[in-house]
């Protein structure tokens, strides 16, 4: 049993400043983090094999099947995925690295569906929103690489990539002379790209660029806001996609990004092969992606030397608050020893 009830107080007192003066947290869950490696040069944008990769530390994400909302995916093929991240003072660029046994990258039959991956950042960095898709009053901007938009820019995809051995009837720009008055492959006449439907224009990057602040709510942004580049390869078994953006933008919707900050990142993932498509997918938590900053300058030695320098002013109230009461409770605890003493 505790004879001195005040020193137990007294001993609670000081563990309470100890904790709050050097910021140590009652309980913590340990989270991984992406550090995006600060390079001088041009990054390799279009170049997974780039040794300048190596320069950036990998880390390994674990992915799980979304069975949160209407389509669910019962179980993920995609585990897990690797990520690096590098940056210079324009660009931000992110490599994705995941095995996928076959390679879907055609739209082309109503049967397939693509192999994907998408990285998404909140608008508003100091909260984590639900993660899948965000929630409302936190929208999330949303990179989805797709690998039929990857292939479309070597060549684009229609039917005979699907039956190179179908029979063809006519084709409608073999001749030289039109079989009729109008042109009708004046974009007046292709409505969809004449409207700005981005999946009816020439694909310019395999990236497409969304927003979205819940579920159902996930919205391709203009073309003018195509922002993010990007770029996909199939080699042995593995996808590995770039991801790259400047760091800021001028557009509205786009997640910024600033050297020497943190930023919430998570990241989902679809293999076709499964038949996977919208929110048949799987994904991650949230990491943190911190945007390395340049080694700062070395300080003068009277700052560094200096314990003031490295204490905030909310520290210095809650240590003379806390301090206080250690003085009353020992004050008291002195008190009752005499006390007791003066009855025997």
């Amino acid at each position: 049993m505790m004879k001195h009830p005040r020193c137990m107080l007294a001993g609670l007192i000081l563990a309470a400043i100890i904790l709050t003066f050097f910021k140590i947290p009652l309980a913590s869950s340990q989270s991984l983090t992406l550090i995006a490696t600060r390079l001088d040069g041009e990054l390799p944008l279009g170049d997974p094999d780039s040794a300048l990769w190596q320069k950036s530390t990998a880390i390994d994400v674990p992915l799980s099947a979304q069975t949160i909302t209407i389509p669910y995916l019962n179980k993920t093929n995609v585990k897990t995925i690797k990520a690096r991240a590098l940056r210079n003072d324009r660009q931000l660029a992110i490599l994705v690295e995941w095995s996928d046994a076959t390679q879907d990258d055609t739209l082309v039959r109503v049967q397939d569906f693509r192999d994907a991956v998408a990285v998404q950042f909140p608008l508003i960095t100091t909260v984590e929103p639900y993660i899948c898709m965000g929630m409302a009053g936190v929208d999330v901007n949303i990179w989805q690489w797709k690998a039929d938009w990857q292939a479309d820019i070597a060549a684009r995809q229609d039917m005979e990539t699907a039956y190179p051995n179908m029979n063809v009837d006519f084709y409608p720009f073999a001749q030289t002379a039109l079989p009729a008055p109008v042109d009708y492959t004046d974009p007046n006449y292709v409505t969809a790209y004449q409207a700005g439907n981005l999946f009816a224009q020439v694909h310019a990057t395999p990236v497409e660029n969304l927003i979205a602040g819940g579920f159902g709510t996930l919205t391709s942004l203009p073309i003018d806001n195509q922002l993010v580049q990007g770029y996909g390869v199939y080699a042995n078994g593995q996808w590995r996609v770039i991801f790259a953006r400047d760091l800021k933008t001028t557009l509205p919707d786009n997640a910024q990004f600033d050297p020497g900050k943190s930023y919430p990142l998570a990241f989902a993932a679809w293999d076709g092969a499964n038949g996977e498509r919208n929110g048949q997918k799987s994904v991650s938590q949230w990491i943190s992606l911190n945007i390395n900053k340049p080694v700062a300058a070395a300080q003068p030695a009277a700052a560094r030397n200096s314990l003031l320098a490295s204490i905030d002013t909310t520290q210095v109230v809650i240590l003379a608050i806390v301090g206080t009461l250690l003085l009353v409770a020992v004050g008291a605890s002195i008190a009752w020893k005499i006390e007791t003493r003066g009855s025997k």
